[in-house]
């Protein structure tokens, strides 16, 4: 039963890193959301899901990229990352923006309870997903592939491949750039502020509805990275593909103590190599009901995460 992960195990430890790197992105959606409303945005999975179209509309559409099994020529690449990842976060955040406008600020503005706005979120999610799946037929959609599946070089028997590297170094980047901004930015400190205290943040002059919506817009922006991430690696979408990674994403997010950023970046990583090592263990078949057990398992034995701190608490 464990042979596999035994032989394989610094294989599965970078492919569980990389998946751990996803979930982290789609997990701070849920993070900055709840770390300033106190709220869970149930539509950030398919705030995801829109990202994933949005790649491979960029690169197969607008691009004109075709499926083949050889690496594009490098200024294409390039011009094709840069322009995917750009354009997946820009209509994952948009998404996002939306969402906000849609679904949370009247009713946050009629003073109605958390109740509402939760069923308010979870409609407008099934309005998105629906709509993905009515203009798709309910058909999965194929993403050209841009980089050769090859090796780049091996340590310790684990193969580092481009499309691994890629995302585990950017999105590392990433989120190294967005903690650093809401540490130390105008308005990441706004951010913090109103988490802190909303009525006090409004005495002291901040915009409320400006840094609500900058927050879902920031959670969008690292979600649409993940789309971009996750279809360059595994060269396909459906209008459903958030369920289970959205599920996975809140897992981690829940795991790291929901609220906290540093809290879903570890929780993103430890949920990634979990599941890897879980299905190499007991099956694929296995993989979401590993995420379920393990998010039950937190909820039960220790709800507040972690860490258990909310954004305004993120410390160095």
């Amino acid at each position: 039963m464990f042979s596999t992960l035994i032989d394989q195990f610094w294989s599965l430890t970078l492919s569980g890193i990389a998946l751990g790197f996803i979930y982290v992105l789609i997990s701070l959606g849920y993070t900055m959301v709840y770390g300033v409303l106190r709220m869970i945005n149930f539509a950030n999975s398919e705030i995801f899901m829109f990202g994933t179209f949005a790649t491979i509309v960029i690169s197969r559409d607008f691009l004109g990229n075709v499926d083949g099994t050889k690496s594009l020529p490098l200024p294409k690449l390039i011009l094709t990352i840069t322009l995917c990842l750009l354009g997946s976060m820009l209509v994952s955040g948009l998404v996002a923006v939306f969402v906000e406008l849609v679904a949370y600020r009247r009713l946050r503005a009629r003073g109605t309870n958390k109740l509402a706005t939760l069923i308010s979120a979870i409609g407008i999610s099934i309005v998105l997903s629906e709509f993905m799946r009515i203009i798709t037929n309910s058909r999965p959609t194929l993403n050209p592939r841009v980089l050769e599946k090859k090796s780049l070089f091996e340590i310790a028997g684990a193969s580092f491949r481009m499309d691994t590297v890629l995302t585990i170094i950017f999105a590392a980047v990433l989120f190294v750039v967005l903690d650093r901004f809401v540490k130390f930015s105008r308005l990441g400190r706004a951010i913090r502020a109103v988490s802190m205290n909303e009525d006090a943040s409004k005495l002291m002059g901040v915009d409320l509805n400006k840094v609500i919506s900058a927050t879902f817009l920031i959670g969008g922006l690292m979600s649409g990275a993940a789309a971009f991430f996750y279809t360059l690696t595994y060269e396909n979408t459906k209008f459903n593909v958030g369920f289970t990674l959205g599920l996975a994403a809140f897992t981690a997010a829940v795991i790291g103590g929901i609220g906290n950023i540093r809290g879903a970046f570890f929780g993103g990583l430890s949920l990634g190599l979990v599941e890897v090592y879980a299905s190499s263990i007991l099956g694929t078949e296995w993989k979401s009901v590993t995420v379920f057990i393990i998010l039950v398992l937190v909820l039960v034995l220790k709800p507040n995460g972690i860490f258990g701190e909310a954004v305004q608490q993120t410390r160095a």
